[in-house]
């Protein structure tokens, strides 16, 4: 097994900006995110960017209890271990619950809160115990500014290793909306911030039984995000996203991935005023 990097030493390549966190929603089978893993860390070295492979053991929160989950814990951290001993990428994924934390942090990187819980005191002491990189996605019911006590919260447990990341605000029934200047304000707190620029341009629970999305505006929202000033941006990416088995209608296309990274590359090698 590849040793993962000391965390100090991944934050530190985080804090220097232009990366990406890129894969596919769910780990849906070993050999599909194996090749995915491949062709994210191929994109972004041609990019000059550094990469981060992303995927879920287990996507807990689904529109319907039907939706597809991913293959769970052991064999989640089996697998991620695996992609990260071939590919040589750090690995980044979630945790829902306090007493996931520990395990999953023995197999990954960074370990990813998701939105609607980026509030939950207990997951968030958890994540900062096991001495990973945090990555917290800012809730959708969140304004920027008051991700402060999040980071706080993370700081007082012991761990500021912590990256946020942007990924849009409710705007009425099935919409989200994405405020640039949530970038800027939340990069005043002193820690790296992200963009996601798929799940921003989803539509929660939009096909009624599951969520919905339009992958189109993916490029332009990246573009936008890297021109504000975002360090990194995460994308969900599949080799056929309209077969996707999770979040299908906003991944971006594997083979597509490349051209997308060198815009971003070229955006992030301008200036920058802060």
């Amino acid at each position: 097994m590849t040793a993962q990097l000391a965390p100090d030493t991944l934050y530190a390549r985080l804090r220097q900006g232009h990366f990406i966190l890129a894969g596919p929603c769910a780990l849906e089978s070993f050999e599909m995110a194996l090749e995915t893993a491949h062709a994210v860390a191929e994109a972004a070295e041609a990019a000059g960017l550094f990469a981060v492979f992303k995927s879920s053991w287990d996507k807990a929160n689904r529109t319907s209890g039907k939706s597809f989950r991913g293959p769970g814990l052991g064999k989640g951290m089996e697998w991620l271990a695996r992609i990260r001993e071939e590919t040589g990428l750090p690995i980044i994924t979630d945790i829902h619950l306090p007493e996931q934390a520990a395990p999953v942090a023995e197999a990954v990187d960074v370990l990813q809160i998701p939105a609607f819980l980026c509030r939950q005191t207990d997951l968030l002491m958890a994540a900062a115990a096991s001495g990973r990189v945090i990555n917290v996605k800012k809730g959708q019911f969140v304004a920027p500014w008051d991700m402060r006590p999040v980071k706080e919260k993370l700081e007082a447990a012991g761990n500021p290793r912590i990256l946020l990341t942007e990924r849009g605000s409710s705007f009425g029934y099935n919409n989200l909306v994405v405020d640039f200047r949530s970038i800027p304000i939340m990069r005043e707190l002193g820690v790296p911030v992200v963009f996601d620029a798929t799940h921003s341009v989803q539509l929660p629970g939009g096909r009624g039984d599951s969520s919905g999305g339009d992958r189109r505006h993916v490029p332009v929202l990246a573009r936008a995000a890297a021109a504000a000033g975002a360090d990194g941006v995460f994308m969900e990416c599949h080799p056929d996203p309209d077969k996707a088995l999770c979040d299908g209608p906003n991944s971006w296309p594997l083979h597509r991935l490349a051209d997308l990274l060198k815009q971003l590359a070229a955006l992030w090698s301008l200036p920058r005023e802060e």
